[in-house]
């Protein structure tokens, strides 16, 4: 992996799966964003990863479907990612801003999980912080379980919802707990969250991609596309 730098600590009933059909129509319209960041230069993703041991049944398939959506990103054009992740003992870290595909899929390709708890406060403070530096499009966040003070938790996701970054969070399996905090999150910080079953890669890396365009082409030629169809639900989180 490239020099990974760690983020600096700061201030820190289950939902059903979308359906196959609001997915594809989600990704239907996704595909006819302009893929140009417009005046604002090129867009920035952070795509951030929980890397812990509750994820290791389903990490090998993630692993694959999630370089390919980083491939796909990168072809959309006018787009910069930036992985993070945390796993072990305190251990959060994030890339360098990438643009090339393969590297993404690389520096992917190279994590494994470990045993620990989950740090999302950190992963939310450390995009506030990016923000700060870089204008940052959108926050995307794939994890299973939340461990953490849900307060702390709501507080950091609001402060991104006031200076414009919007939170996707996606969360595999159906714990109830994850669920609620996974809920706010992207509610305060004016994002979206969308559960899906475990192993159920190709649709996590269709939605990535979906967010990708998103982050390259903005939040108003997305609307602009969007139908009176049954995506509205997952896109009427949106604000």
């Amino acid at each position: 992996m490239t020099k990974d730098r760690a983020p600096t600590a700061g201030r820190d009933a289950p939902a059903a799966s979308s359906t196959r059909a609001e997915i594809d129509t989600f990704l239907d319209k996704a595909r006819s964003v302009p893929t140009k960041a417009g005046s604002g230069g090129r867009g920035r993703l952070i795509f951030a990863l929980d890397a812990t041991m509750s994820r290791q049944p389903t990490w090998d398939i993630a692993c694959q479907l999630q370089a390919d959506m980083f491939q796909q990103a990168a072809a959309i054009g006018g787009l910069d990612v930036q992985l993070v992740y945390y796993r072990g003992f305190g251990e959060c870290r994030a890339s360098s801003w990438v643009s090339d595909g393969n590297r993404l899929g690389a520096l992917m390709s190279r994590i494994d999980c470990r045993g620990g708890h989950t740090q999302i406060g950190k992963v939310l403070a450390h995009a506030r912080r990016e923000n700060a530096v870089g204008r940052v499009r959108a926050l995307v966040f794939v994890g299973d379980a939340m461990e953490e003070s849900l307060d702390d938790l709501c507080a950091a996701a609001g402060e991104l919802g006031l200076i414009g970054v919007p939170a996707f969070v996606f969360q595999e399996g159906d714990d109830p707990v994850a669920a609620n905090a996974f809920r706010e999150i992207a509610r305060l910080s004016n994002g979206a969250y969308c559960r899906f079953s475990p192993g159920a890669a190709r649709e996590l890396a269709e939605l990535l991609r979906a967010v990708a365009a998103y982050a390259a082409g903005g939040y108003a030629a997305l609307e602009a596309a969007r139908a009176n169809n049954a995506t509205a639900k997952l896109l009427a989180q949106l604000r």
